[in-house]
């Protein structure tokens, strides 16, 4: 009996620790990302330094696209016609992105977001936790970058 009681207070307390992702915050996905760390389902992490690509997310409502681009020494971004479309699913059991491309399908769920990250795990269990980027003008050319 003890043990019981135990589990259910551990299970109240693991749930109550999980962000209740409302669809307001998708918002909070547009702009440039990088990935700041991954972590593995064994609890080993794999922290990234600097990083040469982002995550470009423009999502309007639940459907969008995430692009992969590359940062410019003059604080640009340099990107690709490559893109994966993407749409926000939200069910009971959590909120899911969901890619797709002419050649693959898959699902990431979001763990978490806020105006500087976001957490997501794919069904390997890795969780890519995310930081927000802006531009970096390393010329220092007086020119300003957006």
């Amino acid at each position: 009996m003890k043990n019981t009681f135990m589990i259910l207070v551990l299970s109240l307390l693991f749930m109550s620790c999980k962000q209740e992702i409302k669809p307001a915050d998708i918002a909070k996905l547009n702009g440039y990302w990088e990935i700041e760390k991954v972590v593995f389902d064994k609890g080993e992490d794999k922290v990234y330094g600097m990083n040469e690509n982002f995550d470009y997310f423009q999502i309007k409502g639940t459907i969008g696209t995430r692009t992969k681009v590359m940062a410019q020494l003059d604080g640009t971004f340099l990107t690709t016609d490559t893109f994966e479309n993407v749409s926000v699913r939200f069910t009971d059991k959590g909120t899911f992105l969901d890619y797709k491309t002419d050649y693959a399908k898959w699902s990431e769920e979001l763990i978490s977001i806020s105006d500087e990250t976001f957490v997501v795990k794919n069904n390997q269990n890795k969780e890519y936790h995310y930081i927000k980027a802006g531009p970096i003008n390393i010329l220092n050319d007086g020119k300003e970058t957006k």
